[in-house]
């Protein structure tokens, strides 16, 4: 599974890649939005120079045209970005278009396995199911991965599976465990992934351990 965090901050991004496990990036412009009075695409740019792999950059404009416009814009930007376009009537035309003109697009907020049927037959390179909020309306996000795993296996779309709208760890493992390509969190979501209390608990021990026997051999050397 391909792991990438849901973010516009370049520290965070920074921090993620140095970890060596960063396969990409997704924004929107709530995210944008957070980096205070930014110019978008330069920052877009900035992005993609720290990051070896895909990176999601949205368009805001909801006509066909619009969409279109944008897209082109977007995709100059670097050879990095994917073109974020959402799941509605005239996105799908969209992503039919950028498909032929072989601009790679993420279809995002996806809420279910019939709409993900229709991006991938668009031509979708990702869709992007919003997991967690499927759950806060008392649904369950990761049904919903298991059903779009389904359908594409059924029909060898390449569209790969990118659960998005995480919010802890064990959407992580679950979406994983469903056969999603790649998972996109927040930072201190993948920060999460690495806790355990045994891990810690342990590390505590053999440090401990490894500080008694410095003392002893300290000791030892100073009676001989």
């Amino acid at each position: 599974m391909k792991l990438f965090v849901d973010t516009a901050d370049l520290e965070e991004i920074q921090e993620a890649s140095q970890m060596g496990i960063l396969d990409g990036v997704t924004t929107n412009p709530s995210l944008v939005k957070k980096q205070g009075n930014i110019d978008f695409h330069e920052h877009v740019y900035k992005i993609c120079e720290i990051v070896d792999g895909d990176v999601s950059a949205e368009v805001t404009a909801t006509d066909f045209d619009g969409m279109m416009d944008e897209a082109h814009s977007l995709a100059k930007i670097h050879e990095n970005v994917v073109v974020k376009i959402p799941l509605i009537k005239e996105g799908i035309k969209a992503l039919r278009a950028l498909d032929e003109e072989g601009i790679p697009t993420n279809c995002t907020l996806c809420f279910s396995s019939t709409q993900a049927l229709l991006a991938a037959k668009a031509g979708a390179d990702y869709i992007s199911p919003f997991i967690g909020r499927v759950d806060d309306i008392s649904s369950d996000g990761m049904t919903l991965i298991e059903e779009i795993a389904q359908i594409y296996d059924n029909y060898g779309f390449d569209t790969e599976i990118l659960a998005a709208s995480i919010r802890h760890p064990t959407h992580v493992k679950r979406s994983a465990l469903a056969g999603a390509d790649v998972a996109t969190m927040p930072f201190n979501t993948l920060l999460k992934l690495l806790d355990h209390p045994l891990t810690d608990r342990g590390l505590e021990r053999f440090l401990d351990d490894w500080k008694e026997y410095k003392q002893a051999r300290k000791a030892e050397a100073g009676m001989a």
